[in-house]
């Protein structure tokens, strides 16, 4: 079954977000900046960038983001519009994410253990899909209709603004230790604890370079005019030939 003919069976707005190509450049805004579609509106079936969001303020507004340069969705928002059980979810920044649709593979699968269900794509015990797309895929197969796994959602919203732009970069790069970012993305603390963290660490540079100029003052040796220094090498002492 492919992506056309599954897409006609979902509600409007399920079809339309797992067939919307995001992070391509807004038709609308075509010649501004930031103008790629990280945005989904659940309302009005569409994929919006940031200069889209004034029109659509009233509207349930769905963050999508990128994970290893596929779409995923957070799993928080995820649970508020169907059942998303079994689909194998990642971490991301501290925050569980799904895949939207399956991710091509170069090869057929060779994975011995726990597979997707639809695609063979390998997994962790004890998911079934790699994906929304491919749960969407089984239960169409396997029941025929989705309404059982469809939640009535009346509201959604995006994060604060600034502090999460859709693009996410794995914790391991940018997450300070100790980091305590909630699912959302967002912690109160976390840009205080970045800006102590770099105060910190500019007092210990400074501090060890003034303690290592001064250690250097009191043991390098004179330059001057009689020191040491300026002496010249005398003739090299050869022991004698027998």
């Amino acid at each position: 079954m492919n992506m056309l003919d599954y897409t006609q069976h979902l509600p409007q707005w399920l079809g339309a977000l797992l067939s919307e190509k995001f992070f391509n450049a807004c038709i609308i805004h075509e010649d501004a900046k930031k103008n790629e579609k990280n945005v989904f509106c659940l309302d009005c079936c569409e994929g919006l960038c940031p200069r889209c969001l004034n029109t659509h303020r009233s509207h349930r507004l769905l963050q999508i983001r990128r994970y290893v340069y596929h779409d995923v969705i957070r799993l928080g928002d995820a649970n508020k519009l169907l059942d998303c059980g079994f689909v194998q979810s990642y971490i991301t920044n501290s925050a569980k994410v799904i895949f939207l649709n399956q991710r091509p593979q170069m090869r057929a699968s060779r994975y011995s253990g726990n597979c997707c269900i639809i695609c063979d794509r390998g997994l962790q015990d004890p998911f079934l899909f790699c994906s929304v797309s491919c749960k969407v895929q089984h239960i169409l197969k396997t029941e025929g209709e989705l309404t059982k796994y469809i939640y009535r959602c009346t509201y959604m919203t995006l994060p604060e603004p600034g502090l999460d732009d859709g693009q996410m970069t794995p914790d391991t790069i940018l997450e300070p230790v100790g980091s305590t970012r909630s699912e959302s993305g967002s912690s109160g603390g976390e840009v205080g604890c970045r800006a102590v963290l770099c105060t910190a660490a500019t007092e210990i540079v400074r501090k060890k370079r003034s303690t290592l100029s001064a250690f250097r003052s009191v043991f390098r040796p004179a330059c001057g005019p009689g020191s040491g220094m300026n002496r010249r090498k005398g003739t090299p002492q050869r022991s004698p030939l027998y």
